[in-house]
């Protein structure tokens, strides 16, 4: 459908795109992955046709459409949000404007029948255009992505730049285009609209590429993974997670491959260096040195570096972290909670999770002290101490200040020496700690605020969307840093496979109500499909009586209800099932892939042990490399099997 071919690209001396190629087939689910500054949205541009390569071509296929959304949509403040997502249909409502208008010539008989059969003519062609269906559809997408019933005749001005995304993937949506080009469009999603999305994708019948941090996302939406890096387009089968063990199965490859021209040039070097002045060897040094001339070099990429830190562990608390008792809170005349009890303990990782606009931040911000109540009691255990960090912290970041300054100010006792370390672990290391903050990247920015945490120990974080701005290896690097953390955390989050990570408990937040979850995100999920499919009949009419809270379950319910029952003990057997399940159907993947190899081996065998081999020695060191190439993945494969025989045996432990 549209390929690109050796195209290269760069800005200001840098080159992101080198002699880079890429086809795009119809119907592909194609996840683009990177480091950030790697070229994603510079590629995204380029396919778009929104930014011209400076070397190679772009071949499109006659009559392919291409859809656009890039990170950040100014959208046109002018006209209602329905308007907006409408806003792509310029000839339908040109159609439209001319059956009003013949409508009207019709009511004067001496119109005739031209104006009548004109009318029948652009009628079928406005159906054919699905003018009568596109409000409707409008509507639809709309609701999907968040917007309720009266928001679409609103002003698009009134909303966020966040809201005015939506819109204006809503007219993308609307347009269907052959390809569609989403970059980060799970930036301005709640966990809601982002499950619409995915269920809206999984049925689209044009080609998807999409750009995102959302591990979750991609998993359950891409069918390969397109990696940006080095300059370079690589192309990977299977989900993010598979790209992950592919990629690094590629790379231990690569390396072992490069070690082992390295050792052979270095052997040619040191003849060459050693017979180099001897007639008697002067034709096998200069065939070697032709060798050395001809030899395509190897080249193993520079990993990027990685941010490395672990939190302060905090002193030991009691068993009581945090209790909210009987809190009212409105905002003029909306009421967010009217009575609402919430209590978190030692150790726990409460999500919160709901619709916007449920009262998640409102509740994190009363726990953490940063928003005052109208009512109620708020305390705090023993010995707990609370650090808040939510995007608006990234505004709030002083501009004219260094990064160096910003830490000195959250914490003046420290040593100059001791901030630095922080921020090394940051990446900020050498001159960049002496950047103004008014210079950096949104990720940037949040990781001096992230930073900014780590100066004075806590017992309690309370972190609402901490993955923002955050790429995907950034990512991990935080979700390892908060399952090591000893101390209690509460968050905001709408990345699910960060909440799956880090979460012991699931807070749903429904406008006042608070509803607990044992478990993980997927476990929540699981039980709220249980809740909301209606029971079997069964013979037995009445069954057990509601459970308790558990004694280290986070007790929240409203004034006057009672708590939600507890999932019962046997729903965690599930998720170690699936585990099992998932550690299996890798292990036999594994195993039947070595298995291949070995035959493999076997057939090579054959062929080095036949002479006539030999006198094609161009065949023989190919066959030679194909053995070294199959003996180094099977060594790689078979780390990998002991690695998973290992998990299996753990999990399957009672």
């Amino acid at each position: 459908m549209i390929a690109l071919d050796a195209i290269s690209k760069g800005f200001g001396g840098r080159l992101l795109l080198r002699e880079a190629s890429w086809r795009i087939g119809r119907g592909e689910r194609i996840g683009l992955v990177g480091p950030n500054g790697a070229g994603k949205t510079t590629l995204c541009r380029i396919l778009a046709g929104e930014e011209p390569p400076d070397a190679g071509h772009v071949h499109r296929d006659t009559g392919v459409s291409v859809g656009y959304l890039p990170q950040d949509v100014g959208g046109h403040e002018a006209g209602t949000v329905l308007a907006e997502a409408l806003s792509g249909f310029e000839e339908v409502w040109r159609l439209e404007a001319e059956l009003e208008r013949l409508a009207g010539l019709m009511a004067d008989p001496a119109a005739g029948e031209a104006a009548t059969e004109r009318y029948g003519e652009i009628q079928h062609r406005f159906e054919a255009l699905g003018g009568y269906r596109l409000e409707a559809q409008a509507k639809v997408i709309l609701g999907g992505l968040g917007f309720a019933p009266d928001d679409v005749h609103r002003s698009l001005a009134e909303f966020s730049g966040g809201w005015r995304m939506r819109a204006a993937l809503a007219r993308l949506l609307l347009l269907a285009p052959d390809l569609l080009l989403l970059d980060e469009p799970t930036n301005h999603l709640d966990i809601e609209s982002l499950q619409w999305l995915e269920g809206f994708l999984s049925s689209y019948e044009g080609s998807v590429v999409v750009v995102s941090h959302d591990r979750y996302f991609l998993n359950r939406m891409v069918t390969s993974i397109a990696e940006v890096a080095d300059g370079a387009i690589t192309l990977y089968v299977g989900d993010y997670d598979h790209f992950l063990v592919e990629r690094e199965a590629r790379q231990a490859l690569l390396e072992a491959r490069a070690r082992n021209q390295a050792k052979r040039v270095a052997e040619i070097e040191r003849f060459v260096e050693r017979f180099r002045y001897q007639a008697t060897k002067a034709r096998q040094v200069q065939s070697r040195v032709k060798m050395l001339d001809k030899l395509e070099r190897i080249e193993v990429g520079r990993g990027a570096r990685r941010i490395r830190f672990t939190f302060p562990q905090p002193p030991r608390t009691g068993r009581l972290v945090g209790r909210l008792v009987g809190i009212h809170k409105a905002y003029g005349p909306t009421v967010v909670y009217d009575g609402v009890d919430f209590e978190v303990e030692r150790g726990q990782r409460v999500a919160l999770v709901g619709i916007n606009g449920a009262g998640k931040s409102t509740l994190l911000k009363i726990l953490a002290g940063v928003l005052p109540i109208d009512a109620g009691e708020r305390t705090l255990g023993t010995h707990v101490g609370v650090h808040y960090y939510a995007q608006h912290q990234l505004d709030a970041l002083e501009p004219s200040r260094t990064v160096l300054e910003e830490l000195e100010v959250a914490d003046p006792a420290s040593s100059i020496e001791r901030l630095r370390t922080i921020l090394g672990s940051f990446l900020f290391s050498g001159d960049d700690a002496d950047k103004r903050v008014a210079v950096l990247s949104g990720g940037e920015k949040a990781r001096v605020a992230l930073a900014k945490m780590l100066v004075r120990p806590a017992a309690l974080l309370c972190l609402d969307e901490p993955t923002n701005h955050l790429d995907l290896a950034s990512k991990e690097v935080l979700e390892d840093a908060l399952v090591s953390f000893s101390g209690t955390i509460v968050f905001i989050s709408h990345d699910r496979y960060f909440i799956n990570r880090i979460a012991s408990h699931v807070v749903e937040v429904d406008h006042g109500r608070l509803h607990v979850h044992l478990g993980s995100y997927d476990d929540y999920l699981e039980r709220k499909t249980a809740m909301a499919t209606p029971p079997k009949a069964a013979p037995v009419a009445t069954g057990p009586a509601p459970r308790r809270p558990a004694p280290h379950s986070p007790v929240s319910h409203p004034k006057g209800a009672s708590a939600p029952p507890t999932p019962a003990k046997s729903k965690m057997p599930k998720a170690v099932s699936k585990e099992i399940k998932a550690l299996k159907t890798r292990l036999a993947a594994v195993e039947t892939q070595i298995a291949e190899l070995e035959r493999r081996l076997e057939e090579i065998a054959l062929a080095l042990a036949d002479p006539d081999l030999y006198r094609d020695g161009e065949r023989a060191r190919t066959i030679a490399q194909q053995r070294k190439d199959a003996e180094q993945k099977v060594a790689w494969l078979m780390k990998e099997w002991e690695d998973l025989s290992l998990s299996l045996a753990s999990v399957e432990k009672p």
